[in-house]
C-alpha cells in the first residue's frame, strides 16, 4: 500500500463494523484478486475505513489508501491530484467521506474519472456506524432482485403518482429516451452506487404537485437539520421546477431555497426515484441510508447525465425524502404505506 492511509492499517475498530465492511468488498463489489483498488477517506470516517482495509488486507488485495486531510484542507476546492492519479490505474474505487459545505464539485472531479473509465465506484459519503450495521448489512441479492422487478416496471412507466400521509401528491411523467437505471448495491462498470444501494431511478421528463419532505433534505444539510419528522418541509413543483418552500423552521427553508438558486438548474428535478433496500425500515437522519427506504424520493440539480441521457446540467444536487408512500405506475398502485403491493416482492419485515 502507498497513499496517506498507512495508519488505517492495523487501526483498532469496532468488531461490529466488520460485516458491513465485507458486505462492501466482497459482495457489492465482488473485487478480483488482480484488480487494484483506490480508497478515498477522511478522519471523520477513519474508523470504517480501517474496518474496509481490514477487508482489503484479509483478502491480500493490491490498494492505496487516501485520507483527505493529509493532501489538502477541508473543506477541498479541487480533488487532490494525488487521488486523480491513483484511480488512473485502478480498477475500483471505495469514496468513505463526511460531506462538507461546497465540496460536491470535488466529487463530480472523482466520478468524471470513474464514468471515463468505467471502473466500480463505491460512494459511501456520509456512511456512519449505524448505516454500517443496518443498511451495509441487507441481503443485497435480495435487494437486488426486488430492484430488478421496479426498474422493468418503471422503465416502461409513461406516469408515476405518489402521496403519503403528510400531504405529498406528485405526479412525474417520463420519456422513452431517458434510462432509468437499477443501482440495488451489487455495483458494475456501467454505473458507480451509493452504499447501501437500493434504488431505480432516472431523469423526469416532468414533475408537478406537492412533496412534504417529513423525511430529510440531502447533502451536507442532512447532517444539519436531520429528521424532518416533526418539522417537515413543503415545496411546490411545476414543470419539474422547485416553485413554492414552506416550513417552520425558517432557517432550513431558506438554505435550501438558496441551495437549490445555486445555478440555473438547481432548482430543476433531476432525479424520479423508487427506494427499494427492504432492509431500511425508518428514516435515521443521514441521506445515503434515508433514500434507500421503499418510497420515492426526487433530486433538484444534476441529472446524472452521462446514465440517463438528460442533455442538461447543474453544479448542484440534493435529494429530498418522504416516509410511507402509495405508488401508482400507469395507474397500477405497487406501494400501500411504504410496503410494495407486487405479489413477487417479498414483503418488508414490520
Amino acid at each position: 500500500m502507498t497513499g496517506t492511509g498507512e495508519q488505517l492499517r492495523g487501526m483498532a475498530f469496532d468488531p461490529a463494523l466488520s460485516p458491513g465492511a465485507r458486505n462492501a468488498i466482497e459482495h457489492c463489489l465482488r473485487i478480483q484478486a488482480q484488480e487494484k483498488v483506490t480508497l478515498i477517506t477522511d478522519r471523520a470516517c477513519s474508523e470504517i475505513a480501517a474496518a474496509l482495509v481490514n477487508e482489503l488486507e484479509r483478502l491480500r488485495l493490491r490498494y492505496n489508501a487516501w485520507v483527505l486531510e493529509d493532501l489538502a484542507p477541508r473543506p477541498l476546492t479541487d480533488m487532490p491530484r494525488e487521488v486523480l492519479e491513483d484511480m488512473e490505474t485502478s480498477d475500483v474505487s471505495i469514496f468513505a467521506v463526511k460531506a462538507q459545505e461546497n465540496e460536491l464539485r470535488t466529487r463530480m472531479q472523482m466520478t468524471d474519472v470513474v464514468n471515463r473509465r468505467k471502473m466500480r465506484h463505491a460512494h459511501m459519503v456520509n456512511i456512519d456506524r449505524r448505516i454500517m450495521v443496518e443498511g451495509m448489512r441487507a441481503d443485497f441479492d435480495e435487494v437486488d432482485r426486488i430492484s430488478t422487478q421496479v426498474w422493468t416496471l418503471a422503465r416502461q412507466a409513461r406516469e408515476i403518482r405518489a402521496t403519503n400521509p403528510a400531504g405529498t401528491d406528485i405526479v412525474g411523467r417520463f420519456s422513452p429516451r431517458l434510462r432509468w437505471l437499477k443501482t440495488s448495491g451489487i455495483i458494475s462498470p456501467n454505473k458507480w452506487g451509493n452504499l447501501p444501494g437500493g434504488e431505480t431511478f432516472t431523469t423526469p421528463e416532468s414533475v408537478d404537485g406537492t412533496f412534504v419532505i417529513d423525511g430529510v433534505v440531502g447533502d451536507y444539510l442532512c447532517e444539519k437539520y436531520g429528521d424532518l419528522g416533526e418539522t417537515p418541509l413543503t415545496i411546490e413543483v411545476s414543470g419539474s421546477r422547485l416553485m413554492e418552500a414552506r416550513c417552520a423552521n425558517g432557517e432550513l427553508r431558506e438554505e435550501f431555497w438558496r441551495y437549490c438558486h445555486t445555478d440555473e438548474n438547481s432548482d430543476r428535478v433531476g432525479e424520479f426515484a423508487i427506494g427499494t433496500n427492504i432492509g431500511v425500515r425508518d428514516v435515521i437522519g443521514n441521506i445515503l441510508q434515508d433514500e434507500k427506504i421503499p418510497g420515492i424520493h426526487i433530486a433538484f440539480g444534476n441529472p446524472y447525465g452521462a446514465h440517463t441521457g438528460a442533455d442538461w446540467y447543474s453544479a448542484t444536487h440534493i435529494d429530498v425524502v418522504g416516509r410511507k408512500f402509495d405508488i401508482w405506475i400507469d395507474g397500477r398502485q405497487i406501494m400501500h404505506g411504504g410496503a410494495f403491493l407486487l405479489d413477487s416482492l417479498t414483503p418488508p419485515v414490520v
